[in-house]
């Protein structure tokens, strides 16, 4: 099956920072900041919603690499804001640039790649020995 995607598609995504996003719950730290991992969560996020309108039903993504700078902390109660842009296209290799700011400015960006895969046959080759 021919999956036509087109570079551009933009993905933005918005949250609160709670106590379960902090570097102090997840283990990523010792301080309750806005965590690294909640971060690239919260990247990844948006990058598959903004692409999941244009897959055929039973199709999604999976991400399978990253690669961002996490530059500012920001504390529980802040606002944080995502941004993704599909910036390249490699058959089913999707490769999407993304920033991160909170309500003061710019808290992190990067590139994160993505692979189309038809769910079922992935979750049935895992299960494969």
């Amino acid at each position: 099956m021919e999956i036509k995607i087109n570079l551009g598609i933009k993905g933005k995504a918005e949250q609160i920072v709670s106590y379960e996003d902090t570097a102090a719950k997840l283990g990523s730290g010792l301080v309750e900041v806005f965590a690294t991992p909640a971060m690239v969560a919260m990247m990844e996020n948006t990058c598959m919603n903004s692409v999941l309108p244009y897959l055929p039903t039973g199709f999604g993504t999976v991400g399978t690499k990253i690669n961002i700078t996490h530059t500012k902390a920001s504390p529980v109660g802040m606002r944080v804001f995502c941004k993704s842009e599909l910036i390249e296209i490699d058959r089913k290799r999707l490769v999407f640039e993304v920033i991160a700011k909170d309500e003061i400015g710019e808290i992190g960006r990067g590139k994160h790649e993505r692979f189309i895969i038809d769910i079922e046959k992935f979750m049935n080759k895992i299960h494969t020995v």
